[in-house]
């Protein structure tokens, strides 16, 4: 049975309330319009059983390596051209060994947040993660060099929190910045200290992978 896209699964505390009006959205949305014009972020019906699919965030704080909030985008938003306030929300706290996450926004986070702390939560240097689905690239990862997560682990889980630890420790994945989900199918996690450089390095990618598939 093919995995739904985009349904939260970890346990969520969620206020509704309005985004902080100290919080610029100006450029993490910028880069998000761009990343659903290249089709990485977006809702369709011939994909993933019309779900919504990509993501994206941004550091806001950090008090600690462990204590770190962020904006992302809300959940099911894929339809979106361009998004508002109204859609993007803070997370305010992340236990991804507990499976927890607290949250606050006029719209609930996306399903693939917990990963995304726990990507922070690696670097305290990592200021912007990013989440696309690209075929091209996660059907080429292997001639990418781009590390990978285990096929049998699924995405926004405690075991995918466990399995971004291992990549981080135990693969190039310091290196790279990118590594590809097999557990998910098409998707793709970037990250870096700036949204430009994440978001760069995955056209870049992109790039590539259109090589490698032209010269088949």
């Amino acid at each position: 049975m093919t995995e739904i896209e985009g349904v939260i699964k970890y346990n969520l505390s969620h206020k509704n309330i309005a985004l902080n009006k100290d919080i610029s959205i100006s450029e993490i949305n910028a880069w998000r319009t761009i990343l659903f014009k290249l089709a990485f972020i977006g809702q369709t019906k011939e994909r993933y059983e019309g779900y919504g699919f990509g993501n994206i965030s941004q550091r806001i704080k950090s008090s600690n390596i462990e204590n770190v909030q962020f904006i992302i985008s809300g959940t099911q938003t894929g339809n979106l051209e361009s998004l508002s306030k109204h859609h993007y929300c803070t997370v305010l706290e992340a236990k991804p060994d507990k499976n927890s996450l607290k949250s606050a926004g006029e719209i609930k986070p996306s399903s693939e947040a917990l990963t995304h702390a726990t990507v922070y939560q690696q670097n305290d240097s990592i200021q912007s993660v990013i989440h696309i689905h690209c075929p091209e690239i996660w059907n080429n990862s292997d001639k990418l060099k781009i590390p990978c997560s285990r096929s049998d682990v699924k995405y926004g889980t405690p075991e995918m929190a466990e399995e971004v630890k291992r990549l981080f420790h135990a693969t190039p994945l310091q290196n790279t910045d990118v590594f590809s989900m097999l557990g998910h199918g098409d998707g793709i996690i970037a990250f870096s200290d700036s949204m430009e450089k994440a978001a760069d390095l995955l056209i870049n990618l992109y790039s590539k992978a259109l090589a490698i598939e032209q010269n088949k």
